[in-house]
């Protein structure tokens, strides 16, 4: 509706003004316009040109408006609405990134956090295996131990009986053939035994 106003406006204007110019060149037959020729109103070629200027302006007017512009509109529209779009599927892209990161961030911590617990964990264990395996052996050495005293204890009980016997009839002998006579065999023993305890063997 617009446009076409526009058009008719300007179609008016050159009807309008041509008869004006006509007159003006009636009234001014010699008038050449300051020496100009394009200001000749009195030559029937200036008004023609006049009209036809502004019809062709009109056209042009009407062209520009109706065809190129709306072209020119729809493309910077265009244009816009695609790096509209790419800005939000960037924001969108950014925000999911973010979010990656965030969750492998945070696995990351976690996986850490479950790695030093079971390290934790196993080195506990593995030190409660240590000691209750230390403390069986230690008992075990401390039962063979008590079983070798008990043996020592006892093969020195045996080998202190023995050398008591031998000392005693090594002495008893010793004396019959001192004295050469008999011996008293308990008073023997006793002085085996006083001479062992004095030793410190008994």
């Amino acid at each position: 509706m617009r446009k076409g106003i526009a058009l008719a406006a300007v179609l008016g204007l050159a009807l309008l003004g041509e008869p004006a110019l006509a007159q003006v060149a009636a009234e001014n037959p010699g008038a050449t316009g300051g020496g100009m020729p394009q200001l000749n109103f009195g030559h029937p070629l200036v008004i023609a040109q006049v009209v036809w200027l502004l019809i062709i302006f009109g056209l042009l007017y009407i062209t520009m408006d109706q065809v190129a512009l709306p072209r020119v509109a729809s493309v910077l529209e265009e244009r816009r609405r695609r790096i509209g779009g790419d800005l939000e599927a960037a924001q969108a892209a950014k925000g999911r990134a973010d979010e990656a990161l965030a969750e492998h961030r945070s696995a990351t911590a976690k996986a850490r956090s479950e790695g030093q617990a079971a390290i934790a964990e196993a080195v506990a264990r593995a030190q409660a295996e240590a000691a209750q395996r230390s403390e069986e052996l230690n008992a075990r050495l401390n039962a063979q131990i008590e079983q070798a005293e008990r043996r020592i204890a006892a093969a020195r009980d045996s080998a202190m009986g023995a050398l008591r016997q031998v000392s005693a009839d090594t002495a008893e002998a010793m004396v019959s053939r001192l004295v050469g006579g008999g011996t008293d065999r308990a008073a023997v023993e006793r002085a085996v035994d006083g001479e062992l305890a004095a030793r410190g063997r008994a």
